[in-house]
């Protein structure tokens, strides 16, 4: 199933599942009011899901399909507790920063929920003169099922589901949490789709596009922490909760996006992001008042 969360003109927040070109609208059935705030919502609903999946799944068989050019997409979790991130979790992507450490071994950091946006949203770039934004491609994986230092083994049982991720960043030397927590920086979807249509999430194919040109092009089986060692180390340190996203690094080549570009972003079984990039007119701030070029490893 692809689970998805739309606006469609006045009507905000829905809950959908998408078949092809198409989306049915399921809100109800998915006991989601879209109006509520915090739009806590779709967690329940991925907490629920088992109970609310045969209710779901007869709403989307009734309903009127929508194309799917007609609605807004957004973040399928708006309001999940959590996005865990791991950083230089690919070897290559390592080399090219020149980093001498691994997510095996430096651990992960948090985003906050606020920069979460969606497939059908603009990446809003802040005013940082003398720094680039990069775009980080990623796989999203999202939690269904909460825990705490959960085997290696059992991994399955708390995956809900999986998204494409872009992880963007104002490159620089300053705490990693500040350049990866702009409003819109944590693009997420655009869907999720559910763990039983993504029978091998270790050999996924994702590739990143910056208006046509071919940016990054990597396989998670390259994974430095593979995906059940990502949800032990971090339930072995946190509880997680159903709605969480883990999103597990990034391949090599990264590079700077400008205003007016689009992002796009494909990842197998997991569905295609396009999403445009937007100059903004705030967001200065001391912080990064100082220039910074990478310059990459060769």
């Amino acid at each position: 199933m692809k689970l998805a969360r739309f606006d469609r003109g006045t009507d905000k927040g829905r809950i959908g599942i998408v078949t092809g070109s198409q989306i049915v609208d399921v809100t109800e059935a998915a006991g989601v009011d879209p109006a509520e705030w915090p739009p806590v919502g779709p967690v329940r609903l991925l907490a629920e899901f088992d109970r609310l999946r045969p209710a779901l799944e007869r709403a989307a068989a009734a309903g009127t399909p929508i194309d799917l050019a007609e609605v807004t997409l957004l973040t399928p979790v708006p309001w999940p507790n959590k996005v865990i991130a791991y950083p230089v979790n690919y070897h290559a992507h390592g080399a090219e920063m020149g980093a001498g450490y691994r997510a095996t071994n430096q651990g992960f950091f948090l985003k906050p929920n606020s920069s979460l946006s969606g497939a059908g949203e603009p990446v809003i770039l802040p005013e940082t003169p003398g720094r680039e934004v990069h775009h980080e491609s990623e796989l999203a994986i999202i939690i269904g099922k909460g825990g705490r230092n959960i085997a290696r083994e059992d991994w399955r049982d708390h995956v809900f589901g999986y998204a494409c991720l872009l992880d963007m960043v104002v490159r620089g030397r300053e705490e990693r949490v500040a350049r990866k927590a702009y409003d819109t920086f944590c693009p997420v979807g655009p869907w999720i789709t559910t763990a039983d249509e993504v029978p091998d999430p270790a050999n996924l194919q994702m590739k990143l596009w910056v208006d046509g040109e071919l940016r990054q092009d990597a396989n998670t089986r390259d994974l430095v922490l593979d995906i059940p060692g990502m949800i032990a180390m971090a339930s072995a340190v946190m509880t997680l909760y159903p709605g969480d996203i883990i999103a597990t690094g990034t391949p090599e080549g990264v590079g700077p996006v400008q205003g007016g570009q689009t992002i796009r972003i494909t990842i197998d079984q997991c569905g295609e992001m396009n999403v445009p990039v937007v100059q903004g007119t705030g967001g200065s701030t001391e912080i990064f008042a100082d220039p910074y070029q990478l310059v990459k490893k060769s």
